[in-house]
């Protein structure tokens, strides 16, 4: 069986971008682990607003079955203030304990800072010069900031593989609405009816009645 880490900037992003293959990889007796790379800290965020927010994401991954969660407790929209070595030493410490055959990370194109810095930290500690080399790596998208940066070739998200979720999407739904605080009403991209559109989108491209949809960035046989 598979050992499986996600790597999210934020608290949600992993269920947003990969909760269906997370909930089928569980289902299917692999083992699914998170890393939840920044938090929230005053005066940007409402202190109240961020430990419930961790709470809702302690009841999600444990309603999911997630193995283990790690939290860095990096700040939250001031990551390009954290120091890069240790930024990528914290995200070496936990692949190499985790030591995953998978790894998902967010993708470098996304309109939102964090999620650019902690795609190359992530890549940095993915270097293939380590005792442990993870065998697969890829990114995913993640509505709300996927696709909303300035349009070019770097930034665009161009799926390669995809994973169906047709029998996991109301179990996806059902994860993502622990996050109360992130969600809006549609036509917001934070939405559940923007993430169900999303999965039949991703799914009608391959013939499937509901996909996630990864680039795979490198694979080692």
């Amino acid at each position: 069986m598979k050992r499986i880490l996600i790597i999210a900037p934020h608290p949600d992003d992993e269920i947003l971008g990969c909760g269906g293959m997370i909930i089928r990889s569980i289902k299917e007796g692999h083992s699914v682990y998170v890393c939840v790379v920044t938090k929230g800290f005053p005066p940007l965020f409402n202190s109240n607003r961020v430990e419930a927010n961790r709470r809702d994401t302690i009841a999600c991954h444990q309603h999911l079955g997630i193995k283990q969660t790690f939290y860095l407790d990096f700040p939250a929209a001031m990551l390009e203030k954290a120091e890069r070595h240790e930024l990528n030493g914290k995200i070496l410490d936990v692949i190499m304990d985790v030591k995953p055959d998978e790894i998902f990370i967010p993708h470098w194109g996304d309109m939102q800072k964090d999620h650019q810095i902690v795609a190359e930290a992530a890549m940095v500690a993915l270097r293939p010069k380590y005792i442990y080399r993870v065998k697969r790596i890829l990114s995913y998208e993640t509505m709300s900031e996927t696709a909303w940066n300035a349009p070019n070739v770097q930034n665009e998200f161009i799926p390669n593989v995809f994973v169906d979720i047709a029998d996991y999407l109301e179990s996806k739904k059902e994860a993502l609405a622990f996050f109360k605080l992130q969600l809006g009403p549609f036509p917001e991209a934070r939405s559940i009816e923007a993430i169900e559109a999303l999965a039949k989108y991703r799914g009608a491209l391959m013939n499937m009645k509901a996909a996630e949809a990864f680039m795979l960035i490198r694979e080692l046989e």
